[in-house]
């Protein structure tokens, strides 16, 4: 073999190596880019979700619905399944069409009665005595009824007693004053509960508060059941109607 010869031959092998190594290349570089825009089922807001929104009412009323999108585009904390987020409350919105993800939710626990409050609800505190309060009986959940003692007219001794208010939620309850080391026990102090009320049941509430001596009852924690309305005043005690 001729020395022009080989160097032609050479040429060709070093040519077809290059060839080689540059299919090589675009093969695996197609692969990976084929492996990056693979697709994956995620869940996205069907509409705009609003903060303070439970995880389990947003899976309840379908908030949720599943799109594929390519793999790279996946955001990161995206919920692979809305049971993640079942027992969590939304701590920021999240907008119509997009990705939802765990860093938007929060532990309910730690959003305390906010996570309570829904719609047209709202939280008021109750200051007075451990007696009024039902101070060391009262739980978070329980339901009660204010009962009111209304003075009719100003010096008239005429005052009308009623149930004012109905299945009121006990959010947060009065600290049993015979633990918290209060003077006297039951009855002696201040005490203080916090219920949840709608916006038109707080202005009731307020005036008994500034018009009236009032007490909270308790009510069953099953089937609980409301008499007929009445009002009751000296003549119908002394008549026992």
């Amino acid at each position: 073999m001729t020395y022009r010869i080989r160097n032609i031959v050479i040429a060709v092998g070093l040519a077809l190596l290059a060839m080689m190594l540059t299919l090589f290349y675009v093969t695996n570089y197609k692969r990976s880019v084929q492996k990056g825009q693979s697709s994956v089922q995620v869940y996205v807001a069907s509409k705009d979700l609003t903060a303070g929104s439970s995880g389990a009412d947003l899976v309840k009323s379908h908030a949720f619905r599943v799109e594929t999108i390519a793999r790279d585009d996946v955001v990161p904390g995206a919920i692979s399944s809305p049971d993640q987020v079942a027992n969590l409350v939304l701590s920021a919105p999240v907008f119509a069409g997009e990705q939802v993800t765990l860093r938007r939710f929060s532990d309910a626990a730690a959003e305390g009665i906010r996570s309570q409050l829904k719609g047209n609800m709202r939280a008021v505190e109750l200051v007075g005595d451990p007696n009024q309060l039902l101070a060391g009986t009262l739980q978070a959940g329980d339901k009660v009824d204010l009962v009111a003692n209304l003075h009719q007219e100003s010096g008239s001794g005429s005052n009308v007693t009623k149930i004012v208010l109905r299945d009121l939620t006990v959010l947060t309850p009065p600290a049993d004053s015979t633990k918290t080391g209060g003077a006297g026990g039951a009855g002696s102090g201040n005490a203080s509960a916090i219920v949840a009320v709608t916006d038109t049941q707080v202005q009731r509430l307020f005036f008994v508060f500034k018009n009236a001596d009032w007490t909270l009852e308790l009510r069953p924690v099953v089937n609980a059941v409301d008499s007929n309305d009445r009002s009751d005043d000296l003549s119908t005690i002394m008549r026992g109607r």
